[in-house]
C-alpha cells in the first residue's frame, strides 16, 4: 500500500486533476491512500488566525477542516474514489476500491496526541497515517520544485515540508519520496 499526499497547492497551481489522473492511471495499481493537503482552505486559517488571534490548537482543527474540504474537492473530480475519515474504514474500503481519499477525523487525531501547531501540517499528517496503515511507501507531491540533493532535514529547513516531518518518520519502514507535481 501507498500514500500519496498532495499539496494543496497543486489546485491554486491548477495541476491538482493532472495528478489525479496519474494516479486513476500509474499509480492505482496499488493500494493507494490520497492525503489532500489544505490548499486555499487552509490558507483562509491562516488569515483568520491573524485577524482573531485564536489559538493554535483551534486553528489545527480549522486546518483539518480544510483538508476535509479539499478530500471533497478531490471526491468531486474523482466520484469513484471513496472517501474515509478513519484508519479503520481506510482498511475497510482499501479490501474492494483500489484508491481511497482519507479525510482525517479530528477526534482520531485527538486520541493519538499529535501536537495542535503549525509545525505539524497535512505533510506529519501523512507520514503519521503511512506509519498506522503500515504503508510500504510515502509520496509527498509538491507544486515547488525539489533539490534531490537535499535530504529530508534539509527540505524541512527550506521550508518544502514542514518542521516536524522528520519527527513522524524517524523509525518508519516505508520509502520516502518528495517530488515535484511533473516528476510524479
Amino acid at each position: 500500500m501507498q500514500v500519496i499526499k498532495l499539496g494543496g497547492s497543486l489546485a491554486q497551481a491548477n495541476t491538482l486533476f493532472n495528478c489525479l489522473d496519474k494516479i486513476d492511471n500509474k499509480h492505482s495499481q496499488q493500494k493507494t491512500v490520497i492525503v489532500p493537503g489544505g490548499g486555499s482552505f487552509a490558507d483562509q486559517v491562516r488569515l483568520a488566525q491573524r485577524q482573531w488571534q485564536i489559538d493554535d490548537s483551534t486553528a489545527h482543527k480549522m486546518a483539518i477542516l480544510a483538508m476535509q474540504q479539499m478530500a471533497l474537492l478531490i471526491h468531486g473530480l474523482k466520484s469513484h474514489w471513496p472517501i474515509a475519515e478513519s484508519t479503520s474504514r481506510i482498511t475497510e474500503q482499501l479490501k474492494t476500491n483500489p484508491v481511497s481519499i482519507w479525510s482525517p477525523d479530528i477526534k482520531e487525531l485527538e486520541a493519538s496526541h499529535i501536537p495542535e501547531s503549525w509545525d505539524i501540517t497535512s505533510d506529519s499528517l501523512a507520514a503519521w497515517l503511512a506509519n498506522k496503515l503500515s504503508a510500504e511507501r510515502l509520496t509527498l507531491v509538491k507544486s515547488t520544485p525539489i533539490d534531490q540533493n537535499l535530504n529530508l532535514q534539509e527540505l524541512s529547513q527550506a521550508g518544502v515540508i514542514d518542521k516536524r516531518f522528520c519527527d513522524f518518520v524517524t523509525d518508519s519502514d516505508f520509502k520516502i519520496n518528495v517530488t515535484h507535481q511533473e516528476n510524479f
